[in-house]
């Protein structure tokens, strides 16, 4: 608000020059020369000087009437960007697979809602592509996944390990697959879903040498029957065919409560590493180095450890 104006209203309060001047810690000749200024920029008197102090003329009243509005604007502004700006300094915004919400991000955002109850929190949920496409973007600052094996190191980004896992095999619970182990070829030979439909703008991340191995880009050449980036998709399409869902073997207990089993395996599954990315160049600001550090915190208390 206005210099001149915030001195008037406290004259008008104080009803005296030099109680004005004491609370405003300036001295009276300032203020004087202040009023002077003002008064000539209006073209009116504000204020008639009498023994019991400054009284308010009409055009005094209705300025102050306005100057006092003014001032309530000006601090509600004040008030709703500091608000805003608290808000932004706290507030969180990452991205994560399905498994990952699940397992511990889900209890992470709550515990920290709780804490921070006026933050605002962003979670975007998709594949690892989708995520790393956000993050690119600068509209998240992390986001968990599984390595993706083949990215170019042109993303410019970090991977901080986690945990290990596999890849886990789910039917309906009266799937004729079930009942002993089976192999990788048993098992695909029958109808795959998968919650993370290649898209082919992602091949963009990855070495050329790598790209057409790596990312189909026309649906009826994938090895898929059925794709959807959404979970509760996939399980309703899983529990009512033959189809076989792969997805992270630590969801299996969740998997159970939706209707669905794990296959047993013979061979060994291949296991991979999963952890968080973050763009190089901003591990090191404030927020995102702190929602790094409360991310990998959580995470490392509810998943296997990594192996030596």
């Amino acid at each position: 608000m206005d210099k001149l104006l915030q001195q008037f209203l406290a004259i008008a309060e104080a009803g005296s020059m030099t109680a004005a001047a004491i609370a405003l810690r300036v001295t009276q000749p300032t203020l004087t020369f202040n009023m002077r200024k003002l008064e000539d920029t209006l073209g009116v008197t504000l204020f008639v000087r009498s023994s019991q102090g400054m009284r308010l003329t009409p055009y005094g009243e209705t300025l102050y009437e306005n100057a006092r509005l003014m001032q309530r604007l000006y601090d509600n502004m004040r008030s709703t960007i500091a608000e805003q700006r608290v808000r932004n300094e706290r507030g969180i915004s990452l991205g994560c697979g399905y498994s990952w919400w699940t397992l511990f991000i889900r209890d992470l955002v709550i515990n920290y809602r709780r804490e921070h109850p006026n933050a605002p929190v962003q979670v975007s949920l998709g594949n690892q592509l989708r995520c790393m496409d956000q993050l690119l973007s600068g509209d998240i600052a992390l986001f968990v996944a599984h390595e993706i094996e083949g990215l170019s190191s042109s993303a410019g980004t970090e991977f901080i390990a986690l945990s290990q896992i596999h890849n886990g095999f789910f039917v309906r619970k009266d799937h004729p697959l079930l009942g002993k182990p089976r192999t990788r070829a048993e098992i695909e030979a029958y109808p795959q879903v998968t919650s993370s439909p290649p898209e082919s703008r992602h091949q963009r991340f990855f070495d050329v040498s790598r790209r057409r191995a790596r990312v189909e880009t026309v649906f009826d050449r994938t090895s898929f029957a059925f794709g959807s980036n959404s979970m509760a998709a996939c399980v309703d399409y899983v529990r009512a065919s033959d189809a076989v869902l792969q997805h992270t073997h630590l969801l299996a207990p969740a998997f159970n409560d939706w209707g669905l089993a794990a296959l047993e395996q013979k061979e060994t599954p291949r296991e991979v590493l999963m952890g968080v990315y973050v763009l190089a160049e901003r591990r090191r600001e404030e927020r995102v180095a702190r929602l790094l550090d409360l991310v990998v915190s959580a995470g490392r208390a509810a998943l296997p450890p990594l192996k030596a």
